[in-house]
């Protein structure tokens, strides 16, 4: 095991841990896989805040408004009226979300500019596009540069400090806060009325310009560098076989989920079998990377003509989340519009990389583009390659030290803040 995946599994022990003794990982040592589902689906697990000290470590990077964002609040009349709103904002033809995902993707990539190749960090790529679509999304209307740097910054940062490679810096997120606020007219859907007009702008923050954005970069990062590191796979999916980059799409996802745990609280006792009943108030984590390596052969191989024999219902498979319970948003949007974008990049470029591919990914997919119609000296291209693997080596270093000590000291801030433990507590007094 490398030092890089020993910090991710200590970072995952902490996530474990710190919430105290009440905490169940599933599938773990208590509980196998088999009862991944069945538990994430349980009426009981719907919690998402209240009760669990892990919540003040995500409330802490995900500010401000991690009150308000969609995954944290609790069910009931809010959560249900913001779900709905994000629901009806996300909707349309499907012709029409992938056309403008390879638009956003081609504007770009012009800016890439013209040179026969370059290298990039594929995260940093991704992002504007994304920045750009989901600005396209929420506003129906063309999005203008500035607005575009400010989500990206805000993104970043937020990403940044969730993987605990860099400290989080408010005054960048706030600066996007207040662009919203002055914008919050100019928005052609009807928002929740639960919600202030604070709280408004908090949402739409949260939702589409931080998690949309970071959670569509990220995937994209992981499909590219995907394609990049398994010239066959790239090949036959740049030939424009739709089914086959849906299954490239389904193994990325498999073996590099964007959640890595994602914790639930029980509001009431889950009986499992005869010996083993969870008491409300219980945290469990559900280990996506645990679930998705159960059940298939040579797991982690990249393989996917697996899904030729294979429905992603029926295996454990996952990448949304549970229906039954607060599943991602954009199940439906987000695969279409990552084809769309792919297919956009491999008509511009060909990748190449051999840096190391974790789930976490905290180096940002660096990558050498290649543009299309255009050869590389074999002798450069073997260049570039040691230089990449060899620089990645020593990033994992320095970075893997800098993510102990920094998310050390966030963690003890975040304990220090209880930013919901308080926010909670204020609610019981009012």
């Amino acid at each position: 095991m490398s030092l890089a995946q020993r910090v991710v599994a200590l970072r995952m022990k902490v996530f474990e841990h710190v919430n105290g003794d009440n905490v169940i990982t599933v599938p773990g040592e208590r509980l196998g896989p088999e009862r991944f589902r069945e538990l994430y689906s349980h009426p009981a697990a719907r919690g998402r805040s209240r009760g669990a000290g892990l919540s003040d470590l995500f409330w802490y990077w995900l500010s401000p408004g991690p009150e308000v964002h969609q995954e944290h609040l609790e069910d009931g009349p809010r959560y249900d009226d913001v779900a709905r709103t994000t629901s009806r904002i996300l909707a349309g033809r499907s012709e029409d979300l992938a056309a403008t995902a390879a638009r956003c993707t081609a504007t770009v990539l012009r800016e890439t500019g013209s040179g026969k190749h370059r290298l990039v960090r594929l995260r940093d790529l991704m992002m504007p596009v994304w920045a750009e679509f989901f600005y396209e999304t929420v506003f129906r209307r063309p999005c203008p540069r500035g607005a575009r740097d400010l989500i990206v910054a805000h993104a970043d940062d937020v990403v940044t400090a969730l993987k605990c490679t860099g400290f989080r810096h408010m005054e960048r997120r706030t600066r996007l806060t207040r662009y919203l606020a002055g914008h919050l007219d100019d928005v052609p859907h009807e928002l929740p009325a639960s919600l202030t007009r604070q709280e408004q702008v908090y949402y739409l923050q949260g939702t589409f310009f931080n998690t949309a954005v970071v959670q569509m970069s990220e995937g994209m990062t992981h499909l590219l560098l995907a394609l990049a590191q398994h010239h066959r796979t790239r090949q036959r999916a740049a030939t424009g076989d739709d089914e086959y980059l849906a299954h490239v799409i389904d193994e990325t996802m498999r073996l590099y989920p964007l959640f890595g745990i994602a914790h639930r609280i029980t509001t009431g006792e889950i009986v499992v079998d005869e010996e083993t009943t969870l008491p409300s108030g219980s945290v469990l984590c559900f280990d996506y990377p645990g679930y998705h390596a159960s059940g298939y052969p040579d797991p982690e191989r990249f393989d996917p003509s697996r899904w030729e024999a294979l429905s992603a219902k029926d295996a454990p498979h996952v990448p949304f989340g549970i229906a039954a319970n607060r599943p991602c948003p954009a199940w439906r949007l987000a695969p279409l519009a990552m084809r769309a974008s792919a297919r956009e990049v491999l008509r511009w470029f060909d990748l190449d990389s051999t840096v190391a591919h974790t789930r976490s990914l905290p180096s940002r997919g660096p990558c050498l583009l290649i543009r299309r119609g255009h050869r590389i000296a074999p002798g450069r291209l073997r260049l570039v390659r040691i230089f990449l693997r060899s620089r990645d080596r020593w990033e994992d270093v320095w970075r893997s030290v800098a993510q102990l000590v920094l998310g050390t000291c966030m963690v003890l801030d975040a304990r220090r803040r209880r930013l919901a433990v308080r926010y909670f507590e204020e609610m019981d007094r009012d």
